[in-house]
């Protein structure tokens, strides 16, 4: 084991958290990936020499911390934990399975592997907690209610923690980044989105952000001027506008 510091991508099996796993891995980063699709995540490990190891985890399953547990042993611990798993609808129908399907995933998953990390963090004393969540936690979204309901859960845990850590005097960096659309298989539903952006480039800004310790970052810039104006919108007027990018 090299003296490098260590990471370890949660949802390294495809899109920006593939991205961000090579990124890091050529960032002076050992890099450990985890993911549901093994055959994505050995692929990762035999392509990149700094990608050391792997393991299948399903933040979803009562033994998901454990699983994360055993990885963190392999690979003799880690320095910072980047979370890229979670799922999304627009969901204009309102199905029920959806709704249901995004939470587990998005709040309860989430939940329940943040929570562990920062247990191991705050013992250690250090290390950085880094989360892809997205613009879509500003505003309750009529088209994705659920969606955008654990991104705001997401945004305010990852800020209470940031707080809680200060209480208890440990050196834990919390980087709460928040993309706009993706072009990645989450949104591989046939709608047309706007200012959709590529994987490549969205990944390099989210590494320089969790290499610079940021706090909060919006991804890109035409997003961040968006997300200020949906913020200045009153409750009675946003009720009333029609935002939705598919046909359903």
């Amino acid at each position: 084991m090299s003296n490098s510091k260590r990471a370890i991508v949660m949802g390294g099996t495809s899109g920006i958290g593939r991205e961000v796993a090579i990124l890091l891995s050529q960032n002076g980063y050992d890099v450990a990936v985890a993911g549901r699709r093994e055959e994505l995540l050995k692929t990762l490990v035999n392509d990149n020499e700094s990608i050391i190891d792997y393991q299948i985890i399903d933040i979803t399953s009562d033994d998901a911390t454990e699983q994360l547990a055993n990885l963190i042993e392999r690979i003799g611990g880690i320095d910072l934990y980047f979370h890229s798993s979670g799922i999304g609808y627009q969901n204009l129908k309102l199905d029920s399975e959806k709704e249901m399907r995004t939470v587990e995933t998005n709040a309860v998953g989430f939940t329940r592997i943040i929570n562990n990390v920062y247990h191991y963090f705050l013992k250690q004393g250090s290390g950085q907690i880094a989360a892809i969540t997205s613009i879509a936690g500003t505003k309750g979204l009529g088209a994705a209610p659920a969606y955008s309901a654990t991104k705001r859960f997401q945004n305010s845990y990852l800020e209470a923690l940031s707080q809680l850590s200060r209480m208890k005097g440990a050196d834990i960096t919390f980087t709460d980044i928040r993309p706009g659309f993706v072009a990645t298989d989450l949104l591989g539903d046939g709608a047309t989105y706007p200012m959709k952006m590529n994987k490549h480039y969205v990944a390099k800004k989210v590494v320089n952000a969790v290499l610079r310790r940021r706090k909060v970052v919006v991804v890109d810039w035409r997003y961040a001027i968006l997300v200020f104006f949906w913020r200045l919108v009153p409750r009675c007027i946003w009720t009333r506008m029609k935002i939705s990018s598919m046909k359903e």
